[in-house]
């Protein structure tokens, strides 16, 4: 099921990333985009089960709890997160799930409460012992609705927040955590974890340490050059960019570099107190190399920004098209509600020259209004153009779609409490959104009248 690197290198783009790419050129063949009327899908509807509020002719499944008993006799961790779809044999769906727990929440991890269930793998496929975040795998048939499968694949590894999906159908699983050796921690954490899409059990775990140790929330692959961006989830985190030695190896290193916006040193860009980057200007970027990747002290950010690197107030979602990344900053502008950034690599993204074509940086929303906004989180890109957006709020949460041209509508409410969404990704047939509510750890599968 998996697609060669050889075969991601000669052509640009798997088959892993053959949807998302539709979905994309839709956004760039139609700056205007705009459907006749209000943008979205109309009204939301109150749920009778009181699980989640969709528009008229729209519905969901619910699958893959907390605590159900998995395929490999494992239970399904709890705080579901980031996620990505694949496409599988036979039409299925390849889902890879994160899950955001603390080594000291054993009860919502994969061996139940006293951990009775942990001698069922082997000591080396643990990361650290004592830690019980990771991932799973999931198998979807979209023409049933149906789970297939669920198996844990990743362990041992500590808040798994978000990540990102490559072309060669692996997802990178990140840390959202620089926790260093203790009592309870035998190994340093902050560090980026890759899972094939067709795992069917746990993989051995490494950490990509030449990707940076930070407090990682997610990647997207640019699949054109295979650089990988990356979010820091702090309030003065940087946007970097890691350019591997060879393109589709990730464990192989490479270079760790942050953003600069050329002319503007330093600058934060979060319009919080003072507005100092406007919405739709395209901004000419450079990158500053990072000289010490392993960061024992948690100071890529302040190396950053000595040289002039731009500051995001806490990078979140991300999610790569053909020629452009958009990624999320979840409490920037003016009310903190949030901003999504549109980043446009160069021609020669990575390699020497491309400061005579630089890439360029756009804020391309920030509405400053919680009512339709509030702190957006996970992001990736909708079918019809457009992006979907996860809300991590104060006052209830939703699922929110973006035009193409930036316009911002509801689209999904959590009715059960005030969780927040995240992991929402298309099936690669395009008929399946799948969602998660962390709390108490739900994945939907949400169908209907897509266009």
């Amino acid at each position: 099921m998996s697609v060669s690197r050889r075969r991601f290198l000669g052509t640009g783009l798997s088959l892993g990333a053959a949807f998302v790419a539709i979905g994309c050129r839709r956004l760039a063949e139609e700056p205007s985009g705009e459907q006749s009327g209000p943008p979205g899908y109309g009204p939301l509807l109150p749920d009778p089960e009181g699980v989640l509020d969709l528009p008229a002719g729209f519905s969901y499944r619910i699958f893959s709890r907390t605590g159900d008993t998995m395929d490999d006799g494992l239970l399904v961790p709890g705080a579901h997160d980031g996620m990505a779809a694949f496409p599988g044999p036979g039409g299925l769906t390849l889902l890879v799930r994160n899950h955001e727990l603390e080594a000291d929440d054993p009860a919502g991890g994969p061996f139940g409460a006293g951990r009775e269930l942990r001698g069922a793998l082997d000591r080396s496929s643990i990361y650290d012992f004592e830690c019980v975040g990771g991932t799973t795998n999931l198998v979807y048939d979209t023409s049933a609705q149906r789970l297939v499968r669920h198996s844990l694949s990743l362990v041992g590894t500590v808040r798994n927040c978000a990540g990102g999906p490559t072309p060669w159908n692996t997802w990178v699983s990140c840390e959202e955590s620089v926790q260093r050796p203790d009592a309870v921690h035998d190994r340093d954490h902050g560090f980026n974890f890759e899972v094939p899409a067709d795992s069917e059990g746990v993989v051995r775990p490494v950490p990509l340490e030449a990707m940076g140790r930070f407090n990682h929330e997610a990647i997207a692959v640019d699949a054109a050059s295979g650089v990988v961006y990356q979010t820091e989830d702090r309030p003065d985190g940087l946007f970097y960019r890691f350019i591997p030695d060879v393109a589709g190896q990730l464990a192989e290193g490479g270079r760790l570099q942050a953003l600069r916006i050329a002319g503007l040193a330093g600058v934060d860009t979060s319009n919080n107190d003072t507005p100092t980057i406007e919405l739709g200007r395209a901004y000419a970027v450079e990158w500053v190399d990072l000289d010490d990747p392993a960061s024992p002290n948690d100071d890529l950010r302040d190396e950053g920004r000595a040289m002039g690197a731009a500051v995001f107030a806490r990078g979140e979602g991300l999610w790569a098209a053909p020629g452009e990344v958009y990624f999320a900053a979840t409490t920037g502008g003016a009310n903190e509600a949030g901003q999504i950034f549109r980043y446009r690599p160069s021609t020669l993204e990575g390699a020497p020259g491309e400061t005579a074509a630089p890439g360029a940086l756009e804020l391309f929303v920030e509405p400053n209004d919680v009512e339709v906004l509030d702190q957006v989180d996970n992001i990736a890109v909708a079918p019809r153009g457009g992006l979907i957006l996860c809300e991590d709020g104060n006052d209830g949460n939703f699922v929110r779609g973006v035009t193409p041209s930036g316009v911002v509508y509801p689209f999904a409410r959590n009715a059960v409490n005030a969780s927040e969404f995240a992991g929402s990704v298309f099936s690669p047939d395009g008929t399946t959104l799948f969602v998660n509510i962390q709390r108490p750890g739900l994945t939907l599968a949400i169908t209907g009248p897509w266009v």
